[in-house]
């Protein structure tokens, strides 16, 4: 086979049909190969493999009855990707359990993992590993048009307790009861600095939106933004350390981190929010411990292995609750 040949087999040429005049470049080729990751679309057109009328193809490029698609990928390939993939085909079904019944699932998130997708993670999600695994079970069908959903949710790289409702009446009535402030939520964090007793941090909060696209709370004074309050109780401490167990009154993005940040007691290893990495690591050493709903029903989340060894290398492990 020569040389054009081979080059031939590796593109495949579409022309696009009139009702799909006027979509945008990127949601054609969601449509026609619905077996490619999100990712990978957005890649293939960064990179340049997709050219419109001879032109590399561009995101939001509107496309017209006629246009010639030229996409850079082999036949066989073209043919996989284009067939309707299994729902929630390759997506983990890991989850660690700590409670389910018929309305609710209570799950410990491990640090790093998304609770929901964004833009740069689409597919491992805690939300995602959920669902899977609720489909897998046969309790999502191909026609349901209700999801069960998250009713908190935690950081990527804040471990803990996350509570799902699994049906419509249970979401409403916990998403209702978080807003209400009637839900409890603690958790265990380590800091920096010598620390000891006990008290409440009622600080407000200002939304600051960096140019890298993230965002950072920084605390306000003089009572702008949004009220925040967190209750606090030193369970242990060295001259170094300290074990910390805080409710979580109100609920503000990044509102413990800013908290601790403001009293001059910054978590372990949250870098943003003026601590430094140490005991092993290099993000924020935050966990959702415990959950207690209005009917008294309470679960507890043992907290990750990372969090176990810094508490003993910090000789704290002593202070570590129990219930």
């Amino acid at each position: 086979m020569g040389r054009n040949d081979k080059l031939a087999n590796r593109k495949v040429e579409l022309v696009i049909p009139r009702e799909d005049s006027g979509k945008k470049l990127h949601r054609y080729l969601r449509q026609a190969l619905p077996g490619m990751p999100l990712s990978g679309i957005y890649k293939m057109i960064r990179v340049g493999r997709v050219k419109v009328n001879g032109k590399k193809g561009k995101m939001d490029s509107p496309l017209n009855a006629g246009d010639q698609l030229l996409i850079f990928m082999s036949s066989d390939d073209y043919q996989d990707l284009k067939k309707e993939q299994p729902k929630y085909s390759g997506i983990s079904t890991a989850i660690d359990i700590i409670f389910e019944d018929k309305s609710i699932l209570v799950v410990n998130k491990p640090a790093g993992l998304l609770t929901h997708p964004d833009t740069k993670e689409q597919k491992d999600t805690l939300v995602n590993r959920v669902l899977a695994y609720l489909y897998h079970k046969g309790e999502i069908s191909e026609t349901r048009a209700f999801l069960p959903a998250p009713v908190n949710r935690l950081d990527r790289n804040t471990s803990g307790i996350v509570l799902f409702g699994k049906d419509q009446t249970a979401l409403r009535s916990l998403t209702a009861a978080v807003r209400d402030r009637n839900v409890k939520k603690t958790y265990l964090g380590i800091v920096w600095g010598e620390w000891e007793g006990e008290g409440d941090i009622k600080l407000h909060l200002v939304k600051e939106n960096k140019p890298s696209g993230t965002v950072h709370m920084k605390v306000n004074k003089a009572d702008e933004g949004v009220s925040a309050h967190t209750r606090y109780q030193v369970l242990g401490s060295t001259p170094i350390y300290a074990l910390v167990r805080l409710d979580l009154i109100s609920g503000r993005t990044h509102q413990l981190r800013a908290h601790l940040e403001s009293v001059g007691h910054p978590l372990v290893g949250d870098i943003k929010y003026g601590g430094k990495a140490g005991l092993g690591a290099n993000y924020q050493l935050l966990h959702a411990y415990s959950l207690t709903l209005p009917s008294g029903e309470k679960w507890l989340a043992a907290p990750p292995q990372l969090f176990i060894q810094a508490l003993k290398h910090a000789n704290l492990m002593s202070y570590l609750p129990r219930d």
